[in-house]
């Protein structure tokens, strides 16, 4: 099974893709990322990927990007591939963008400087093959774990048991759920990174979990 939403994306969209480096910021596939961008290369880009394939990567930066945030300071090298599905252009010379989740990439290389904003030549990064029949009581153990967060935090939390109800599909279900529950950027890099959609069930798990702990509603112990 590939990643979501990574069927017909042409290579050619690879073998030249713009960035966009933002702190702390990870795009889990399917899932949609509201944009407001003004500064002036992130709007030369805007402008370039809405006239062209309209594919783009959110890169998250690293720590310690701001000594050299204006130049090309680094960043993670499995970024979000999205796709602008909504564009407004705004008065001053700004944008406001929807995009969604199209996939995982990894930085090969960085391209030699020729436009104002960052270029990379990418590789697609697929899920691994989910069996869902040996992932399905950790499935439900999860969901199970979801519905007691949603019930402890009240009709707020609605979303939640809609999402958990609502997906067959592990991997797109994993990247649903790491994208709304998970919150430290860190972890959210990490479970982004990961590939087996089984083993992001039993990390969320165990994420879940702990926040059913801070709600007050942990799980006793049988002994």
């Amino acid at each position: 099974m590939g990643s979501m939403g990574t069927v017909g994306i042409d290579e050619r969209v690879l073998a030249r893709l713009a960035i966009f480096p933002l702190p702390d910021v990870v795009l889990f596939p399917g899932t949609v990322l509201p944009l407001h961008v003004f500064e002036p290369r992130y709007v030369d880009m805007t402008r370039d990927v809405v006239a062209g394939t309209r594919h783009f990567a959110i890169a998250r930066l690293r720590p310690g990007y701001q000594a050299d945030y204006l130049g090309r300071p680094p960043i993670y090298p499995v970024a979000g591939l999205g796709e602008v599905i909504a564009c407004q252009e705004l008065p001053g010379d700004r944008f406001a963008i929807a995009v969604r989740g199209a996939g995982r990439i990894r930085v090969q290389r960085e391209l030699p400087p020729e436009r104002t904003y960052r270029e990379v030549e990418a590789s697609l990064v697929p899920d691994h093959a989910v069996d869902e029949d040996a992932v399905a009581v950790a499935r439900a153990q999860l969901a199970a774990v979801c519905e007691r967060i949603a019930t402890g935090l009240g009709q707020e939390a609605d979303w939640l048991r809609k999402l958990v109800r609502g997906d067959d599909d592990t991997a797109a279900l994993t990247h649903a759920l790491a994208a709304s529950l998970v919150r430290e950027p860190d972890e959210r890099q990490a479970l982004f990174e990961t590939q087996s959609p089984s083993r992001r069930v039993d990390r969320l798990l165990d994420h879940a979990s702990r926040i059913l702990e801070t709600i007050g509603d942990a799980p006793r112990s049988p002994n």
